[in-house]
């Protein structure tokens, strides 16, 4: 569903390059639920904005069913960490869910009102359609937002480190709905965190980043159980055992050779 082949990012400026990413390369099969994880500032926000399409690399490609991703995509959806400033606060929860459905062609104002009213019932919003932004919690904030994406139907959907601002048992509360609707819709989540026990929670597989500029270390898949709850799943000893493997792949403890033979 989802390629990502040889990509190098490299920030020109006024006398000086940066290069944030330096070879990237996997694949998403689709209906799967992939975690990147690494060290903070490691670029893992400059890969997505790559991968959807609002940044462009400077070597590689991506492919999103086997067609190049120039730029936006309708078969791409973003939900970025800053909530608050991907909401529009003058207008209702319901017309910023249905806002980028008016760009989809052949959708009726009928149809996106269904397919806004929906999404936020998928979320547990059913009820807040009417409200402004402003008057929710910053959960239910980003449960809008992941609404908002849900409504426009993505082949793949992509979440930037989307829980980051939130209090833990909201998180907690989000990492749920993430694999509740993962598990329900079959879709394709490529999701971004610097957090590893949730990337090893939500994560059918998880890929290590290393600092920048950025490769993948190594691709750790996850054994656990497709059903996961926050107290069982995180007492279980494989998940203690796979989240001292990424800590150890991204501290450096491990090397290279050892982490093939294993």
């Amino acid at each position: 569903m989802l390629e990502i082949r040889h990509l190098r990012k490299v920030y020109e400026g006024t006398g000086r390059s940066v290069e944030a990413i330096r070879d990237i390369d996997f694949t998403l099969a689709q209906g799967e639920l992939v975690c990147l994880v690494g060290p903070s500032g490691c670029g893992k926000t400059t890969l997505l904005k790559c991968v959807a399409g609002l940044l462009r690399p400077s070597a590689g490609s991506v492919l999103l069913d086997g067609s190049p991703v120039t730029g936006p995509r309708p078969g791409l959806a973003i939900v970025f960490q800053e909530y608050g400033r991907s909401l529009y606060p003058w207008l209702r929860v319901g017309d910023n869910v249905e806002l980028p459905l008016r760009h989809r062609k052949g959708l009726s104002r009928t149809e996106r009102r269904t397919r806004a009213a929906e999404a936020l019932a998928t979320v547990g919003l059913a009820e807040a359609g009417r409200a402004y932004p402003w008057e929710l919690s910053g959960g239910m904030q980003q449960r809008v937002a992941i609404a908002r994406a849900l409504a426009y139907r993505p082949e793949v959907l992509l979440m930037d480190e989307p829980f980051a601002a939130v209090d833990a048992q909201t998180r907690a509360d989000l990492e749920d709905l993430v694999r509740r609707l993962w598990t329900e819709r079959g879709m394709t989540v490529l999701f971004v965190t610097h957090d590893i026990d949730e990337a090893v929670y939500l994560g059918e597989r998880v890929l290590v980043l290393s600092r920048s500029p950025t490769v993948v270390l190594e691709q750790i898949e996850v054994g656990l159980p497709v059903r996961r709850d926050q107290l069982t799943t995180r007492a279980d000893p494989e998940f203690t055992r796979l989240r001292t493997r990424v800590l150890e792949r991204i501290r450096g403890t491990v090397p290279d050779a050892a982490a093939r033979d294993q």
